[in-house]
């Protein structure tokens, strides 16, 4: 073979060399280098990152991503290895106040702070600048946290790029991000520059539509926003059943039914990969929080030491509710898997569960039981950790040092440790042998497959200008608004209040108000103005007591990430950030009351249904649409995609810590294991608020 150097790259058809593993005709890839050659090979090009001159297996795009991916691991040093296992939270430039502490005309941050403590000695963890992290460290996954426009997006993951060029192999950088998608989804941060992502409504919502049409739309625009940008692994999405009304990360989940949650998670593999198998122009998916978040205790969650258990009180309930969607996500070929934090309780639990004989009392991240199901489900991709697992969320493990942590987790069969940069840990953990020579390879060998599957080898850049043209795009935009809609439920429609037509108000005045956490003068202000806009027609008033009909929407909200705050209360009220007096004033005074409810919990509905004469039910679905739905704009088509407790001693817990009804199992099933106890919410019109409940106009 020849090995003649070329300063650039086209995309053309070239027939190739008779290699027995090739098809006999190989269509020419695009490549884009900044500093390494490319290198022309039997009329191919190729990009010579090891700068040997010849075209080496892991630069031979026509192998497959493993035969790659095997040859490099061979390659490459133990320190380059273990930098692959690490992935850190790394602030854009631009975050950076002082901008001496940049590089690259201030598009990388290069503060070095010793920010991060080590559980054990106190000492400070130094927090490198992002050019040590990748040239020195070896480090090659970062995350986003920022919400910034696209083609700073796209700079910032270029510039990455180039620095991970100048390395021995060449090995690309890529970003991972928490959803950048869903209305009402966790952000940090935030610059008057952002530009977020086109907003479909929460997962709940999706899955309030019933459609995997919509969801695979959902997908496809979304992966379109992420590729343009640079973005090609998503920290997503929640294949988790909730089971626990209570669980702070509900609404991030797709529901409680088992069989749609698998669906819906198999359709969104699939779009964000961009078909069966990780496609060049995909975003690979980290599918969470095997085998199963949602099997709290009590809805405490693992982020605190309160919530550190899964329990399973019921047998059989981790095959029949919690498993099947993480299979789906094995199935469709998710590219990672990140277990939770918890532990499985074995003494709150009935054992055994299905295939798992009896729990290891650790953590899903250091249990090679639960990790070995996985493998035997069929995951071929890596083992992605929650955030925190080598420092305060070390359930069951405390006792032992980070790199002792370290090595417990590797040879249970995590591969990669995230939100840290604490490569020194890892590194100890190998070198006193806490970890094998073979579980190195075997974990660098899956992280870097990926890498090839995506294309990043041949062209780890993307345009800045075609990130902002394609990044809430007029297309992506108008079917997120066709999503907002469909997600809307209604539940109550008392005597057929609804739709209120212009017609029907005639000669009537209407009230809006608007019951919010992050609620503002103005943006109430801005909502009622876009209204009165929107619908000329309608007298609208800002007094209540002027009011013949009333609108008030509802966004209650409990609860932390971070901290422990008491087993949550589900009533809707002051602590819920809800004016309820408020509410009943203005149902005193008015003749129709409409109230529009945006659900993040199942909440207890006992104080606000029976004020209203119809309910819609909406789940982190644009305010304008709720009001669109009741003033005829269209009609509402969703359903529920879970179960409202019937009342507090439905989710009461007793002296002992047990729940009236079972932590595990999905509300529409709660009543076969309580006894003949009830628990579905029956509202005044006789509705039962379970799983699938959605009323239409007339019905």
């Amino acid at each position: 073979m020849s090995g003649r150097r070329q300063g650039g790259a086209h995309r053309t058809a070239l027939p190739s060399t008779d290699h027995p593993r090739r098809t006999a005709i190989a269509e020419q890839v695009h490549l884009d280098s900044r500093i390494k050659q490319i290198i022309e090979v039997d009329g191919l090009r190729f990009r010579d990152l090891d700068g040997d001159g010849q075209l080496t297996p892991f630069e031979d795009w026509r192998l497959s991503p493993a035969e790659r991916a095997a040859d490099l691991v061979r390659r490459m040093s133990p320190d380059e290895k273990i930098g692959l296992m690490v992935i850190t939270s790394r602030p854009m430039g631009l975050s950076q106040r002082n901008k001496e502490m940049t590089s690259h005309d201030g598009v990388l941050d290069e503060q070095y702070p010793p920010i991060k403590l080590d559980p054990h000695t106190s000492a400070g963890i130094p927090f490198e600048g992002t050019t040590q992290m990748i040239s020195e460290l070896g480090i090659r996954h970062f995350i986003m946290r920022e919400e910034p426009t696209g083609s700073r997006i796209a700079t910032w993951i270029n510039t990455m790029n180039e620095v991970a060029e100048h390395s021995r192999f060449g090995i690309p950088v890529i970003v991972a991000a928490n959803s950048k998608n869903k209305a009402g989804a966790f952000k940090m941060g935030g610059t008057p520059e952002d530009l977020p992502f086109t907003q479909w409504p929460g997962t709940l919502g999706l899955a309030a539509t019933g459609s995997l049409e919509l969801i695979e739309s959902f997908a496809e625009h979304s992966r379109a926003e992420w590729s343009a940008s640079g973005l090609r692994n998503g920290y997503m999405h929640m294949a988790d059943v909730l089971t626990d009304p209570r669980w702070f990360r509900g609404q991030g989940t797709l529901g409680e039914d088992p069989e749609f949650v698998s669906a819906a998670i198999s359709a969104l593999v699939c779009g964000f990969h961009g078909g069966e198998g990780l496609d060049t122009d995909g975003v690979a998916l980290t599918i969470k929080h095997f085998p199963g978040g949602g099997a709290r205790e009590n809805g405490t969650d693992p982020h605190y030491a309160e919530g550190r258990f899964n329990i399973y009180p019921t047998p059989g309930s981790l095959e029949d509710y919690h498993l099947p969607p993480f299979q789906a996500a094995v199935d469709a070929g998710t590219s990672s898997v990140m277990p939770y934090y918890a532990i499985p309780s074995e003494e709150k639990s009935s054992t055994p569960q299905g295939r798992v004989s009896e729990f290891e009392q650790v953590g899903f991240a250091f249990n090679r039981e639960i990790l070995s199901l996985l493998r035997e489900m069929g995951h071929r991709g890596y083992i992605n950790s929650d955030s925190g697992v080598l420092s305060k969320m070390a359930w069951g493990v405390e006792e032992l040092t980070t790199a002792e942590r370290v090595g417990r987790a590797v040879m249970a069969g995590t591969d990669m440790f995230a939100d840290t940069n604490d490569v020194a840990s890892v590194r100890e953990a190998y070198v006193k042998g806490h970890f094998t020579s073979e579980r190195l390879d075997e974990s660098a060998a899956l992280l870097l497959e990926g890498l090839f599957a995506l294309g990043l080898f041949e062209n780890p850049y993307v345009d800045p200008e075609q990130a902002d043209a394609v990044v809430q795009n007029p297309q992506a935009q108008a079917a997120a608004e066709d999503a907002h809609r469909r997600s809307v439920v209604l539940a109550k429609n008392h005597d057929g209040v609804l739709p209120l037509s212009e017609e029907a108000l005639a000669g009537k005045r209407v009230y809006v108000e608007l019951f919010a956490t992050e609620l503002t003068v103005r943006r109430l202000d801005a909502l009622r103005r876009q209204l009165a806009t929107a619908h000329p027609g309608i007298d609208f008033t800002t007094d209540h007591r002027e009011a013949d009909v009333a609108i008030v929407l509802l966004r209650p909200f409990i609860g932390s990430y971070f901290e422990y705050v008491g087993i949550g209360d589900l009533s809707i009220g002051e602590h819920s950030h809800i004016d309820i007096e408020k509410v009943r004033e203005i149902r005193e005074g008015v003749d129709t009351l409409v109230i529009g409810l945006n659900t993040l919990f199942p909440w207890l509905l006992d104080e606000i249904e029976p004020l209203a004469d119809t309910l819609l039910v909406g789940f982190a679905t644009d305010d304008p649409v709720m009001v669109d739905a009741m003033l005829a704009g269209f009609a509402p088509t969703g359903r529920l995609p879970l179960t409202f407790p019937i009342d507090a001693a439905a989710i009461a817990v007793d002296e002992d810590g047990r729940c009236a009804s079972p932590n595990d199992v999905p509300g529409f099933a709660k009543e076969q294991h309580m006894d003949g106890r009830p628990y579905v919410y029956v509202d005044a019109d006789g509705n039962r608020y379970r799983l699938g409940h959605g009323l239409t106009y007339g019905s």
